[in-house]
């Protein structure tokens, strides 16, 4: 487990995997064929690359985030098998990949927030969780209505 030793650390720390998730989003829009694909993948490239800035300026003082409403979860990640990046890797195996990936991220701010001694901290954390929630149901909608109706 990783320890920090101020609130700049978590930060940075939440910095560097929203820059991840960006790259990821824009590695897997690179890899697929079907247009509305690539952008709905590139669309949640933009949205890291916000989360990312959104903590920069956290850590720079310029913003205060508050957390948003609660987002049913579908839990449909829990019950879908592990899938790796590949270049022939379908739609359905993308969505997939992607659901596990910010249902990670959820449960990341959501431990962040459960850890840090800040109270505006602990707020950022909630939002972001709040949103990586709403991605990770978006993926779960388009697989249920699209890739599970095509199957």
């Amino acid at each position: 487990m990783q320890y920090f030793k101020n609130v700049g650390e978590v930060l940075d720390f939440a910095i560097r995997e929203e820059e991840k998730a960006r790259d990821f989003y824009l590695d897997l829009a690179g890899r697929v064929e079907r247009p509305a694909m690539k952008k709905n993948f590139e669309e949640f490239a933009q949205e890291e690359q916000k989360h990312r800035d959104r903590l920069l300026e956290v850590k720079e003082g310029r913003r205060e985030v508050k957390p948003s409403q609660e987002v049913p979860d579908m839990k449909m990640s829990d019950y879908l098998v592990n899938v790796t990046p590949s270049e022939d890797m379908d739609y359905g195996d993308a969505l997939i990949l992607a659901m596990k990936r910010e249902k990670a991220a959820y449960r990341l701010y959501t431990r962040l927030a459960e850890v840090v001694d800040d109270d505006n901290l602990e707020q950022v954390f909630k939002g972001l969780a709040s949103e990586e929630a709403k991605h990770k149901m978006a993926f779960e909608v388009e697989y249920d209505e699209h890739y599970m109706a095509e199957n």
